[in-house]
């Protein structure tokens, strides 16, 4: 039994433990073309209120699937395409252990895979409005670091959060080591899928156009959906208010060395950022070869008028009190697949070449 053991390949034996999508998975490792990285979905896949997850299922669509126990959902899978949907679960814990199990898994080759993170966030209503789609080139990490509680901040500093390892808000000179606290994507592929898109028009309804009509003085917030170019701050903590906007503001900019903007909101990418870097580094994946993508689901501030407890309390009911959340799902599953068709149907020159860019 032993020698019989030692004969199969390490695909064949996640085959005959977890069972295979595809008969392809027990004749060598399956090559992906893109990985598309969700976070959460609500119910069903198809069919009821959607998450993140569910317009791709339908519309790409995953019409075959692969068990996948080491995380937290089946893998989606579209063989014409050579496309995988991963649903990682929420926050940058799941995130990190669901990227990780994914790159570690023998049955693919992801080695060329382009990965393309979709999905909703908070955004600020100082650069845009809900409904609209950022691309962004910095991810900050928003719980690394040390902080004291808000009644005992002493009245010089601006926060009480500070840097992992410094000893006030924002010292300097800023770590060269950030230790995940923040992550560059490669610009150039960053401005390929932003120009791929920038024009598309986005989806707008009148209900959000009341809602974000609230926001008097916020220009950005006013207007109707749409493409831009704009940074990610990870969180596992749902944060809202015009303090911690402001927080959020800071802190980008200071992990990214002023060249950042805090746009949207989220809670996992930095968590799948790490886990990436770590499988690059084992020659599992390009780091390279990574866009993230987030929608406005919501305003991180509340509107004039009211207090942030206030705006909170109307938010935080997903697929319910989300001022703009069927707005950002279709932007989400709309403004990333533009950039998916293009490098699916362009393969022969993007699985050596990253578009626009080369390397």
């Amino acid at each position: 039994m032993k020698k019989f053991l030692s004969l199969l390949t390490s695909s064949v034996l996640l085959c005959l433990i977890s069972g295979c999508g595809s008969t392809e998975a027990l004749n060598g490792p399956i090559p992906i073309k893109v990985v598309v990285v969700n976070m959460f979905e609500l119910g069903d896949d198809a069919g009821d209120m959607p998450g993140e997850f569910q317009y791709w299922n339908e519309r790409i669509p995953y019409d075959e699937s692969f068990p996948f126990p080491q995380g937290v959902h089946d893998l989606g899978y579209n063989r014409q395409k050579g496309m995988l949907g991963l649903l990682t679960g929420i926050g940058t814990a799941k995130a990190a252990a669901s990227v990780m199990a994914l790159g570690m898994d023998p049955r693919f080759d992801l080695s060329n895979a382009y990965w393309i993170i979709s999905g909703i966030a908070g955004v600020d209503p100082e650069d845009a409005s809900i409904g609209s789609a950022a691309w962004a080139t910095y991810l900050v990490d928003g719980d690394l670091g040390h902080e004291i509680d808000a009644r005992e901040i002493p009245e010089s500093w601006e926060t009480g959060f500070i840097p992992l390892r410094l000893s006030k808000p924002y010292e300097k000179p800023i770590p060269e080591n950030s230790e995940g606290a923040v992550y560059e994507l490669n610009a150039g592929l960053v401005d390929w899928a932003y120009g791929l898109t920038k024009d598309m028009e986005l989806k707008d309804n009148d209900r959000i156009a009341r809602f974000r009509a609230k926001y008097e003085g916020f220009e950005a917030a006013q207007k109707p959906p749409f493409v831009l170019k704009g940074d990610h701050l990870s969180a596992s903590t749902f944060w809202h208010g015009k303090l911690l906007n402001q927080w959020a503001n800071e802190w980008t900019a200071y992990w990214s060395h002023g060249k950042g903007n805090f746009v949207m909101s989220g809670m996992e990418d930095t968590g799948t950022l790490q886990a990436l870097e770590q499988l690059d580094k084992a020659d599992k994946v390009d780091v390279e070869r990574v866009l993230v993508l987030r929608t406005g689901s919501n305003y991180t501030m509340q509107f004039p008028g009211i207090t942030a407890a206030q705006s909170l309390s109307g938010e935080k009911l997903i697929g319910k009190g989300y001022s703009g959340y069927l707005a950002s799902l279709e932007a989400a599953y709309n403004v990333a697949n533009v950039v998916v068709d293009s490098l699916i149907t362009n393969w022969d020159a993007y699985s050596v070449t990253l578009p626009g860019i080369g390397k």
